[in-house]
């Protein structure tokens, strides 16, 4: 096979070290190869760039396991061009795997150009990236003590959030600050309800006639203060999001503008795909890369699972919320594909086709860094319009019916 990097390297990464095997040319035209461990130090690593240096390497391939990677990445992405390979890619013959053999055959891989880098954003992305996720991690850890706190509520047989829409409004959160301080009259607990709450007042001093105990009123108040720090949390997060993602102000309020997405999830598209369209050639390839399109799997002339492949996991959970949000949206493109695809294909599948369909949309409309402008509800319709008409009048005709149809502007 032809050589297409003379001077390379494969490094094999763990949690402590790092196998490098640099390969060089050879005094008689073969390669020469020299295998060091390093550990993952920053001392140690700015030493292996140094060294890769000293051979003259240009190019670096390391597999994308875990997190391990990022250190070096962040450290070598100045000096070298560094390739992040998925590790299903590059797998190396059974019973022969050790670290040494690894990293000699990534080496070996990327010396002849069998490799594809995986797509890694630029730092300030990246950046915006881990805030992103971080912040929807917090999120679903509040809602997690959110249902532990309920989970406290149904123990001491208080019935709140079958009666309050959100045992976590201000209403709901004044009456169990109260049970936490020892009140137990429910009349004077109920009529601490607001606004419309006020209407199930007989129903909130049913539902708050319950038995706490002493370990419960602890576990509601720490409760309480966790879920209040972490909501005080996401919020210094978004401010954190916000200042960063102020470049990019024009792109997320034209985002803003696609069914589905709000401005929360204009800010997660932004940092998981970016802003620059060009590193994808068309809406499918960002599909694709987004595992967002049924599986091709197909051997001997049988299709066998279509499940979608893998992708990010953080990308695919927003553009499935996205997805069941457009579903919803009356009136819209999104809303009809969904109520087109749901009756046959059922409610899942229909979710993930419209969140490719919104993935697609923010790629044009990333591209072209214009506002979202609607097909319509009757897209498919009018797209079908001869075929409806003649299904119609068949359907009719079989009644027992005689159709004659006259167009509406001449009647």
């Amino acid at each position: 096979m032809d050589v297409v990097y003379e001077r390379c390297c494969g490094l094999d990464i763990h949690k402590a070290s790092i196998f490098a095997c640099r390969v060089t040319p050879g005094p008689k035209g073969t390669p020469h190869k020299e295998v060091r461990e390093f550990t993952t130090m920053t001392e140690d690593i700015l030493e292996l760039g140094d060294w890769l240096a000293a051979g003259g390497c240009t190019h670096i391939a390391m597999e994308s396991t875990g997190v391990y990677w990022k250190p070096l990445y962040n450290l070598l992405e100045d000096r070298f061009t560094l390739l992040l390979v998925n590790a299903r890619h590059v797998k190396n013959v059974p019973g022969r795997k050790s670290a040494v053999r690894d990293c000699d055959w990534l080496a070996d891989l990327l010396r002849h150009g069998l490799l594809r880098a995986s797509f890694v954003p630029d730092r300030p992305q990246r950046e915006l990236r881990e805030l992103t996720r971080y912040r929807s991690s917090l999120v679903r850890e509040r809602a997690a003590e959110i249902n532990r706190l309920q989970k406290t509520l149904e123990g001491a047989n208080l019935k709140l959030a079958a009666v309050a829409t959100d045992v976590m409004g201000v209403s709901s959160q004044e009456m169990l600050r109260a049970i936490v301080e020892g009140t137990t009259d429910p009349q004077v607990l109920a009529d601490m309800a607001r606004g419309r709450l006020r209407e199930k007042i007989p129903e909130l001093e049913r539902a708050l006639r319950g038995r706490v105990g002493g370990h419960q009123r602890f576990l509601i108040a720490r409760q309480l203060a966790h879920i209040d720090y972490l909501t005080e949390s996401i919020e210094q997060v978004s401010l954190e999001v916000a200042r960063r993602v102020l470049p990019f102000e024009e792109q997320i309020q034209h985002l803003d503008t696609v069914p589905g997405v709000n401005r929360w999830m204009a800010e997660v598209l932004v940092a998981e795909i970016g802003t620059d369209m060009s590193r994808f050639p068309t809406a499918g390839h960002l599909a694709s890369w987004a595992g967002m399109v049924p599986g091709q799997n197909e051997s001997a002339g049988k299709r066998k699972s279509t499940r979608t492949r893998k992708g990010s996991s953080w990308l695919r959970a927003a553009l499935t919320e996205i997805g069941f949000a457009a579903g919803k949206k009356k009136n819209s493109y999104p809303a009809a594909q969904y109520q087109r695809l749901v009756a046959r294909r059922g409610k899942k599948k229909a979710t993930i086709a419209v969140g490719h369909t919104v993935l697609e949309i923010a790629y044009f409309v990333l591209k072209r860094n214009v506002a979202y402008h609607d097909l319509g509800a009757d897209y498919f319709e009018q797209r079908a319009h001869d075929r409806l008409k003649k299904a119609a009048i068949a359907r009719l005709e079989r009644l027992g019916y005689g159709v004659t149809l006259t167009p509406k502007e001449a009647a």
